[in-house]
């Protein structure tokens, strides 16, 4: 196995101590907050003891197989609320009715995998009834900001020849537009119902939880008459889980510890374009 370690604010001194606690046959720099230890040490016993020095030295480490390529994958798949994004779209536009801090405690309760997402959903847009639609441009214009390396990676899985998929618990309000912006190729997530300019507090149509995520996975891959196993998938909370579990390579962004634990990569520090020093050129 290689070991890839990065970080933005990774101490460079430390990478010595863990490539020798790896018996790293050679160590590569290969960016300038990233290294490479080849031919390492990764028995469960390492895993554990790496796990501890990456966290003290903010850096994030993933065990791989030498030779993975980016275009070994055909499909890109992301979550957007603080995955692609980094706001949870549904507490900013609650903070416009006063209401941000219900809002928040419900989403981090579900995304941690404590409430039902279906139900969560259903009473968090609930909190947003009355609110006029102008909101809705408000919270994209004034507070939406893309993840940090979201559009390196983008740029790199188009030239790699991926498709990409952004599959949300949020609403299509956002996804048309990061659609239209980012040149995406497929969007799927909720739609908020509004009458007379107001949102009425519901969604319209297929609620997209847990399982609707993974089945527009299937679905996608289907379409582009590829196996799941093709995809990467990337998200950040507990509703992300089922669809990262059918995916070939599976990758947790600032995620929910749930989601750290059952994901092959963890993304603590380095920006999403973190997921291409896995990859050989």
């Amino acid at each position: 196995m290689n070991l890839i370690l990065q970080g933005p604010q990774a101490d460079p001194a430390s990478i010595p101590q863990i490539a020798a606690r790896v018996n790293a046959q050679r160590t590569e720099q290969i960016s300038a907050n990233a290294w490479r230890c080849e031919a390492v040490n990764a028995s469960d016993a390492i895993r554990r003891e790496i796990d501890a020095l990456c966290f003290e030295s903010r850096l994030d480490y993933t065990f791989v197989e030498p030779g993975l390529k980016l275009s070994d994958f055909r499909l890109l798949v992301m979550d957007m609320d603080s995955t692609l994004i980094t706001i949870e779209c549904i507490v900013e536009i609650a903070d416009m009715q006063g209401l941000k801090p219900q809002a928040t405690e419900m989403t981090e309760a579900a995304m941690r995998g404590e409430l039902d997402s279906r139900q969560s959903l259903a009473k968090r847009v609930a909190l947003l009834k009355g609110l006029d639609a102008s909101a809705l441009q408000r919270v994209y214009d004034e507070r939406l900001r893309l993840s940090p390396g979201a559009e390196t990676l983008l740029a790199a899985v188009k030239q790699a020849g991926l498709k990409t998929l952004l599959v949300s618990g949020g609403f299509t309000f956002f996804t048309d537009r990061m659609k239209s912006r980012l040149g995406l190729d497929y969007t799927h997530s909720n739609v908020l119902e509004i009458e007379n300019g107001k949102l009425t507090g519901r969604v319209t149509g297929t609620v997209v939880d847990a399982e609707e995520k993974q089945r527009t996975v299937e679905r996608v891959c289907t379409e582009l008459g590829i196996m799941p196993r093709q995809a990467i998938v990337m998200g950040d909370g507990a509703n992300d889980l089922k669809m990262m579990a059918v995916a070939g390579l599976s990758v947790a962004f600032r995620a929910k510890p749930i989601v750290r634990e059952q994901a092959n990569v963890a993304l603590n520090f380095a920006g999403l374009d973190g997921i291409l020093h896995l990859f050989e050129q």
